[in-house]
């Protein structure tokens, strides 16, 4: 069904990823009427030469203000996949009254005060010191095998594309002040088939807060949007 208010969606990819993961269901919100943006964040897919130690996640909190500034949005849904729940949680708290819908699309779900260092596991951790030790800017990105990409084709072209993660953007601290929590609506994406604790209790929070709703793609990898972009399309096609 053809949403009657078309309005514009921001689409903030995960660790390693870019813009170009939303392809397909950027065409199915495009041909439904909306407008879509998938920013890729400094440092990550076509912006990869910009990789440097001076990347941190206020960076990329700002790749997404200023979509938000420079194409003027207004009443928007903001997505953030993955990682990108660090990205749009610190973005939301200067994007109040602009955005009308957040999901967090299997995604962390941060508070106030916390780093992406601490929720990283130990692979990740050894892997995030070990290219520290060296002198490098980032750490290797995930692969469509950890991720649980269902099919084979998705898996090979996400391989393809996914570049290193900036290592600054986990060290920095959150500072929120509440302002998620005013999101008009807000909406948590679990997909179990990749095992995350941390994720599978973010889905147990919100679904405890009656301010929240939430959805199980049970079919479904870590990337939704590979895996099932007609379910996605569903879910933020009908978002009031």
């Amino acid at each position: 069904m053809k949403q009657k208010s078309p309005r514009p969606f921001v689409l903030v990819a995960g660790a390693g990823h870019g813009g170009w993961v939303w392809r397909h269901l950027s065409d199915l919100l495009i041909a439904a009427g909306h407008r879509v943006f998938a920013p890729t964040l400094t440092g990550l897919g076509e912006r990869s030469h910009l990789l440097s130690g001076s990347i941190t996640l206020s960076t990329h909190v700002d790749d997404v203000i200023n979509v938000f500034r420079w194409e003027d949005l207004e009443n928007a849904v903001l997505v953030g996949h993955s990682y990108a729940g660090w990205v749009v949680s610190g973005a939301i708290e200067r994007l109040e009254g602009k955005v009308a819908g957040i999901v967090y699309l299997d995604a962390f779900l941060p508070d106030d005060g916390q780093c992406g260092f601490d929720f990283l596991n130990e692979q990740q951790k050894a892997a995030f010191l070990a290219a520290q030790e060296k002198g490098e800017f980032a750490r290797p990105g995930p692969t469509a095998v950890g991720l649980r990409i269902q099919d084979p084709k998705n898996a090979a072209w996400l391989d393809s594309k996914i570049t290193p993660q900036p290592l600054g953007v986990s060290l920095e601290r959150l500072s929120l002040t509440g302002a998620r929590d005013r999101v008009p609506t807000k909406i948590y994406v679990r997909t179990p088939l990749f095992p995350q604790p941390i994720f599978d209790a973010a889905l147990d929070r919100c679904q405890k807060d009656a301010s929240w709703r939430t959805v199980v793609l049970d079919k479904s990898g870590h990337d939704p949007m590979l895996d099932a972009p007609e379910a996605l399309f569903d879910i933020f096609n009908n978002i009031p």
